[in-house]
């Protein structure tokens, strides 16, 4: 791409990312390719249920966000960044043993880096931080495997059912919980994702979440109870944390953390249904999610600004932005006739139906969450009068094909769930999304999402962005590394001081014998020091004989 004219470059990007969707389609499952890798077994393209779905969706909003990017001037550099990013995410799902996915998985944390530091300014350090956390998961999850392989005795998938239990699924729930998100594990999302240019946000908000998700399901293929009540508490607390922001993409930045937290509860289920279900908000949520990025994007690009403070109005300026927006926001939000109210009930009946009470009333609660911010991320936006009259550019015509191409496909499977069923691993025969009682609680908490809206649109106009982890986490590593560096440092100028006078001292005795000896014999015996001259020290030879023999015994008595 960086030596193409820009409209050859993103033709051939969205050609690329579109036929792995068509190619990741027509595979046929079971298809692999073995190899042998410095004398271990390995597979670098493996088709199954989860690869096949994980493809697809990969290719497909690969390809509406290279067109994206086209009409919103991003530079051929930042996309052929953002098409290496899209192709280690490919190879890590399509691995078929745990060596390949880590290679990919590091090269993936590598190349997003790149894209976040392409754009510079505030991107840069956000991009720092970004690494450091991807690079201790990664790390983690790399000991977690090395430890698997030494219990198992082979990196690939087949060999055993997930990682090996005990301290090396401990690592590797850690590691992989750095991307997806884990409560405490997450700030890197809400940091880094605002910071470069709005068509990188776009791709950004797809790939590494739901690459960890993948990499979760395969660690614990038969599920997890502690990292289901973990990915219900990621839900509420990521959609607590979106209510307060005003930054549009730090409100969606949380909103990934808190719909991933589906994801990651499904998996921790373990049972067909949540299994199918948590791929099936994986595929959802892959759309509406950057859906949202490019209407935000949009927004941002036409007003120069990113605060929904300051919007308002926007409906009638951007209708074709307002409309996609509507319709992402609706999916998100899991109403009825949207693809997030098909994968959220069936995350949701997989719960109760094991009577996880305690994760499927946080899951409905942070159902209510989501409709509020979007609800007032809409208001402030697209509806609330403006203090101005917007008389704005719409959006180009790329950005609308894009927008409305994924609107159309949430749209599309939330009503035709069917056409989604086809390709999920797990089962949905369990699966009934249009029954009155589902469709009686997408409609309450819709109603309960209005009410609170409007209860806490006052108080929520009022408050800040809340206080998350990394008000501790920062300054306590910030510190503490320069604690850490100024004590390494000091002590290193203490021996070197050492070292030097100790030299110093060594090369004067030799120089000046007689002279570095007076000194001390004075003030210990009180001796006269002049009597101390050259050749008065000389001893006779039998004194010099005892002397030596001296030594030798006292070197033997210390040998035995």
């Amino acid at each position: 791409m960086p030596v193409l004219s820009r409209k050859l470059g993103h033709a051939l990007g969205v050609l690329a990312t579109g036929g792995v969707a068509v190619w990741a389609l027509l595979a046929p499952a079971g298809t692999y390719l073995p190899v042998t890798f410095l004398g271990f077994d390995a597979v670098l393209f493996n088709v199954d249920a989860f690869s096949k779905l994980m493809g697809v969706i990969f290719g497909l909003i690969g390809a509406a966000a290279v067109l994206y990017s086209y009409s919103s001037d991003a530079e051929n550099r930042q996309t052929a960044f953002a098409l290496g990013y899209v192709g280690t995410s490919v190879g890590a799902v399509f691995a078929g043993d745990w060596l390949t996915m880590v290679f990919f998985w590091e090269l993936m944390a590598v190349t997003s880096t790149l894209l976040v530091w392409d754009y510079g300014g505030e991107a840069v350090r956000a991009g720092f931080r970004y690494a450091i956390y991807h690079g201790l998961g990664g790390s983690l999850l790399m000991a977690a495997v090395v430890w698997h392989y030494t219990s198992v005795g082979s990196f690939l998938f087949s060999a055993s059912d997930g990682i090996v239990a005990g301290i090396p699924a401990v690592l590797a729930a850690i590691g992989i919980g750095v991307n997806v998100g884990f409560v405490g594990l997450h700030t890197w999302l809400p940091d880094t994702y605002p910071r470069p240019h709005v068509a990188a946000s776009v791709f950004l908000s797809v790939y590494t979440t739901k690459t960890g998700v993948y990499g979760l399901a395969r660690a614990f293929p038969e599920g997890n109870l502690a990292i289901a009540y973990m990915g219900a508490a990621m839900a509420l607390v990521g959609v607590v944390y979106a209510l307060l922001q005003n930054d549009m993409r730090r409100l969606l930045s949380y909103h990934i953390q808190s719909q991933v937290g589906y994801m990651v509860a499904g998996v921790g289920v373990g049972t067909a249904l949540a299994t199918a279900g948590a791929f099936a908000h994986v595929f959802n949520h892959i759309l509406y999610k950057a859906l949202l990025f490019m209407t935000a994007g949009v927004v941002i690009a036409r007003t120069d600004e990113q605060s929904l403070k300051y919007l308002g109005g926007l409906g009638r300026a951007l209708p074709v932005t307002a409309l996609a927006f509507t319709v992402a926001a609706l999916s998100i939000s899991g109403f009825p006739g949207f693809n997030g109210f098909v994968s959220k009930g069936m995350i949701t009946a997989a719960a109760h139906k094991e009577h996880l009470d305690g994760i499927f009333y946080i899951l409905l609660a942070a159902g209510v969450g989501t409709f509020m911010s979007f609800i007032k991320f809409g208001y402030y936006a697209f509806l609330k009068e403006s203090t101005g009259t917007w008389n704005l550019k719409q959006s180009i015509t790329g950005q609308r094909v894009a927008m409305l191409g994924v609107a159309a496909l949430c749209v599309v499977l939330g009503l035709y769930p069917d056409a989604l069923f086809a390709l999920l691993p797990g089962s949905t025969a369990d699966a009934h999304p249009f029954t009155l009682g589902h469709l009686g609680e997408g409609f309450a908490l819709a109603a309960l999402g209005v009410v609170g809206f409007a209860v806490l649109k006052k108080p929520l106009s009022k408050v800040g962005p809340g206080i998350d982890v990394d008000a501790v986490i920062e300054p306590a590593t910030f510190y503490g590394m320069r604690g850490l560096v100024r004590g390494v440092t000091d002590l290193f100028a203490a021996v070197d001081r050492l070292a030097v006078e100790t030299a110093e001292r060594t090369l004067a005795a030799a120089g000046d014998p007689y002279g570095s000896i007076r000194g001390p014999l004075v003030a210990l015996v009180g001796s006269d020091g002049d009597a101390l001259r050259p050749g008065s020290l000389r001893a006779s030879i039998a004194t010099s004989v005892l002397l030596v023999l001296v030594v030798l015994a006292a070197t033997l008595v210390g040998l035995l």
